[in-house]
């Protein structure tokens, strides 16, 4: 070993480990320690994996698809990969970067011409990390990248918890249309009959045009049914990345309770273990936590290195020869006297940072808290609003009967039939509706939960 790279070996020892870092203490969560109306469950169902909660094949088959082409899961899995980049390039700063230099040097002077062939490997202003300034500033860029990874679980999550939403829709629009097709087939039947009944002398003019109101009233329901399904068509394919497989678009579209598992709740500490956007948040915190100590450090002497060891010679067959060997050694000690307050105001900003990533961390888990506990209470309200909606359903379609019944043996006039026969439809698109909010609830509180990740 030359005597250059010894001391270089011996100026490296001289680092301690001394760090600024302030030692890092998690905010207390500034939620209750249960949910509203929860009860206790220690269960982790932010643990199930996707393809567990969503038993239906076809809603698997999207969401896989959705996994491998969805743009924006894609750019977020690149961020990733750049802020792994960019922290190993923060991580090379802890070790001397080593350039071999090959010269040659040609002058003349007082009619003598002069060859000087040189061959060197050294070690350029190397910063020898006393203070623990460069890992400092390498803690931040790790925490960076760990938060950049949960960015990229939180996206899956989201992502997930909106393909099977959009597919719902989908089945929703699919049923509406279903319905209003129905229904309009129904009142054209009913106009059909009124014109009979009028050329008869049996009805009157006001019946027909009652009867053609209703037809064009549901008409327009179903062209409306009709873009609601486009729509729900083209939100599902924007976030699958593609068009809609045609075996799946074929596919029948039932609408109920098997397509989801139920997950407990469990509680609301389990959202800062398990919740990655609340994850994201505290790396946050932990990596603006990590630039205090590099902003401590900057009050502190640097110490950096230059060294160089090699071969001159005035032949290039002689320069690797005896006698041609050289070397140099050259330390350099800098303490900063006056910075014009700069130093004090990058502690003082770093310091600010971390109050307001804290104020972010505890938005988060609040944030979090809330939408869990919206809900839990929208599942519990859906799921009370589904018996009444059946009920309800039942009854209107009863009474409906009933008015038509009475409307043909001439005890009753056809307004009864027409406002019986629009509560029906409103109440069996309600009843409709309920289901879908019953399941995209479930799926907010899974999503909510931070489940969705494999």
């Amino acid at each position: 070993m030359t005597k250059a790279k010894a001391l270089l070996l011996a100026s490296m020892l001289m680092v301690t480990g001394c760090s600024f870092i302030p030692r890092y203490q998690r905010p207390e969560a500034p939620v209750p320690t249960t949910y509203p109306g929860a009860g206790i469950t220690n269960a982790a169902s932010a643990t199930i994996p996707w393809n567990q909660f969503f038993t239906d094949a076809r809603q698997q088959h999207l969401i896989a698809l959705a996994l491998t082409n969805n743009r924006d899961l894609r750019a977020a899995a690149l961020r990733v990969d750049q802020s792994q980049a960019q922290y190993r390039i923060s991580r090379s700063a802890l070790f001397p970067r080593e350039t071999a230099t090959w010269g040659f040097d040609r002058t003349r002077s007082g009619g003598i011409t002069r060859d000087q062939w040189s061959a060197s490997l050294g070690t350029t202003a190397y910063e020898v990390d006393l203070f623990g300034r460069v890992r400092s500033l390498n803690r931040q860029a790790l925490e960076k990248f760990f938060a950049t990874k949960e960015a990229r679980r939180a996206t899956q999550v989201s992502l997930v918890a909106e393909v099977a939403t959009a597919d719902l829709d989908l089945r929703r629009a699919t049923q509406q249309l279903a319905l209003a097709t129905e229904t309009l087939r129904l009142v054209e039947e009913s106009r059909t009959l009124n014109q009979a009944a009028l050329d008869a002398g049996a009805s009157n003019e006001l019946d027909l045009r009652s009867a053609d109101a209703q037809v064009e009233f549901t008409r327009v329901s179903l062209l409306e049914a009709q873009l609601q399904l486009a729509e729900a068509r083209n939100r599902l394919e924007f976030l699958l990345g593609q068009a809609l497989p045609a075996e799946l678009d074929a596919t029948p579209l039932p609408l109920d309770d098997t397509l989801l598992a139920r997950v407990p709740a469990g509680l609301p500490s389990e959202l800062i273990q398990f919740r990655p956007d609340i994850l994201q948040a505290e790396h946050t915190l932990r990596a603006a936590n990590a630039n205090i100590g590099a902003a401590r450090a900057a009050f502190l002497p640097t110490l950096r290195l230059t060294t160089s060891t090699g071969t001159t010679s005035d032949e290039l067959s002689k320069l690797f020869g005896a006698g041609t060997g050289v070397w140099s050694f050259s330390p350099q000690l800098t303490l900063p006297i006056f910075t014009g307050g700069e130093n004090r105001a990058n502690l003082a900003a770093a310091r600010i940072t971390v109050r307001i990533e804290i104020a972010n961390y505890e938005k988060a888990i609040q944030a979090a808290f809330r939408e869990v506990a919206d809900a839990l209470a929208a599942i519990e309200a859906r799921d009370a609003q589904a018996t009444a909606f059946g009920s309800l359903t039942v009854a209107q379609q009863r009474r409906f009967d009933l008015a038509q019944a009475r409307y043909r043996q001439g005890e009753d006039i056809y307004l009864n039939v027409l406002v019986a026969q629009q509560d029906l439809f409103d109440a069996r698109q309600r009843a409709i509706d309920n289901t879908f909010s019953r399941l995209s609830s479930r799926i907010v509180l899974f999503k909510g939960l931070g489940g969705g990740w494999n």
